[in-house]
């Protein structure tokens, strides 16, 4: 092993507070600058043209120089949100979009219309101070809009809303024969209901309209912390069934140790009970929240829209603690924490072929979605294979639309649960192939569905299981989509990432 990637590996926090920290905050001031003056001067709805006409043209070369190979963004693979890297693009036809832009926000219609390339923290930057919001927005800054939609998003609001797919209006793409297309629920369903988790294999994904909602300037937020496995998954149950609560989040610290957090917007507050969780020099939220185990009491909080919106960014849930051991520390957080976290993609760029094998092999990040009634036995499994803590489990609402992912029983929507599993296992029996293995077959069994950024160890025939394939597959074959783009699974199974 050399110089370098020792330290890389061992002392890794020296080169993430040194370099990484400084590079992400000037490209995250310069981005930031960079998209108020676009917007300001209403310059992305005519440059939106040219960048679709380029897409286009692309994609008719492709066509006429015989379709050699088949397509996929140029986008890195260093530059998205999955931990792992796409090989697949290495050998396809890349196709370059730079769509990083909000084209408009439209009161009357309550739509805000964008580019696939825009951030969470694009869309709230905006649309806050304006006093309007989207139903559905997952915590992360860094999450845009076309992973959201071709993976998929989840939020504490989905127990009304659904996933992020259920708030977008319409789909703009480019088609593999070079054609435009929008289709919605009323124009082109079919193409509609089959954009989410396709990963981009029936088009480009050049703009999409998403649902606004008025903003309130606070959350509300009550803490209860909760002890027992029963009490955890019945008082969980209860508060998402409870359409008052606006937001639904438990974070599960322990086997019988979990703090639920139920919110709902407003415009009021109680002076003292203000917390600008936000704030550089405030602890991590998770880290917060398990303080409230100790008391053992239900307490009341006002905090502002965006810092709730953003909780989990500065510790990105909790995967900054075993890059920043000491992230956490008072000292570290008035001094530095206005520098955190890191970008995901530096962080990606920056790996070694040790640390990504250290990482791979001592490592867990899965988004498992199962019926709330498989939750008490699904924590349990997992208890017993990776006994990782925290655990973040988050309510949705799934309804029946045609697709590849909706409930088994075609009548009736159905609630769901995220639980999610980010961190080192503590068993000595964990290995990633057969442990994720184990937890696939599982999830398969509660007719429940994995998230796609995350590694898939299924073969083709369960990954099928688990998806529905039925309405996408005879687009892809109407569309002339087998020679254009690869399938989902030739996408996102192990064997395609690295």
């Amino acid at each position: 092993m050399g110089f370098v990637e020792n330290i890389l590996i061992n002392y890794r926090w020296v080169f993430v507070c040194l370099f990484l920290l400084p590079v992400s905050l000037f490209y995250n001031i310069w981005f930031y600058c960079r998209n108020l003056i676009v917007f300001k001067l209403s310059s992305a709805p005519t440059q939106h043209q040219k960048k679709l006409q380029f897409v286009q043209k692309q994609i008719i070369d492709w066509n006429n120089n015989g379709r050699v190979t088949k397509m996929c963004t140029a986008r890195p693979g260093w530059q998205t949100m999955s931990f792992r890297r796409p090989l697949y693009k290495k050998h396809m036809t890349n196709i370059e979009v730079n769509l990083v832009d909000i084209l408009e926000v439209d009161v009357q219609r309550r739509i805000v219309r964008v580019e696939p390339m825009v951030s969470m923290g694009q869309l709230t930057a905006t649309l806050n101070p304006l006093g309007w919001t989207i139903p559905i927005l997952p915590e992360i800054d860094d999450l845009t809009v076309g992973g959201l939609v071709m993976g998929t998003g989840i939020e504490s609001s989905s127990h009304i809303y659904g996933l992020f797919q259920h708030i977008c209006i319409s789909y703009e793409l480019v088609l593999c024969d070079g054609r435009i297309v929008k289709c919605s629920a009323e124009n082109e369903s079919d193409l509609y209901w089959s954009v989410p988790w396709s990963y981009g294999t029936l088009g480009i994904l050049t703009a999409v309209e998403i649902k606004m909602i008025p903003a309130k300037q606070y959350i509300q937020l009550v803490y209860e912390p909760v002890f027992g496995i029963d009490n955890i998954v019945q008082k969980f149950s209860e508060a998402s069934n409870n359409k008052q609560n606006e937001f639904v989040e438990v974070l599960i610290y322990s086997e019988n140790e979990a703090v639920l957090m139920t919110g709902v917007q407003t415009d009021s507050l109680e002076s003292d009970k203000l917390n600008s969780i936000g704030r550089w020099y405030k602890p991590w939220f998770f880290k917060y929240v398990q303080e409230k185990l100790k008391s053992n009491t239900i307490t009341t909080e006002y905090i502002p829209l965006r810092a709730y919106y953003h909780r989990h960014t500065r510790s990105l849930f909790w995967e900054l603690q075993d890059i920043i051991p000491f992230g956490n520390n008072l000292v570290f957080r008035i001094l530095f924490g206005w520098l955190v976290p890191p970008k995901v993609s530096l962080l990606k760029l920056t790996q070694t072929k040790s640390t990504k094998k250290l990482y791979e092999n001592n490592h867990i990040i899965q988004d498992m979605l199962v019926p709330v009634s498989q939750l008490k036995k699904s924590l349990q499994i997992f208890q017993d294979l990776v006994n990782v803590y925290p655990i973040w489990i988050c309510p949705f609402i799934l309804p029946y639309n045609p697709g590849m992912v909706h409930p088994k029983n075609q009548n009736q929507s159905e609630l769901f649960v995220d639980i999610g599993l980010y961190g080192t296992p503590n068993v000595k029996t964990f290995n990633p192939r057969e442990t994720t293995r184990n937890i696939e077959r599982h999830v398969i069994d509660s007719d429940g569905f994995q998230m796609m950024y995350a590694d898939t160890y299924m073969t083709r025939e369960e990954f099928r299981m688990m998806f529905d394939h039925s309405l996408y597959d005879e687009l892809r074959k109407k569309m002339n989509c087998e020679q254009a783009f690869p399938e989902v699974y030739d996408k996102v199974s192990k064997s395609a990432r690295y």
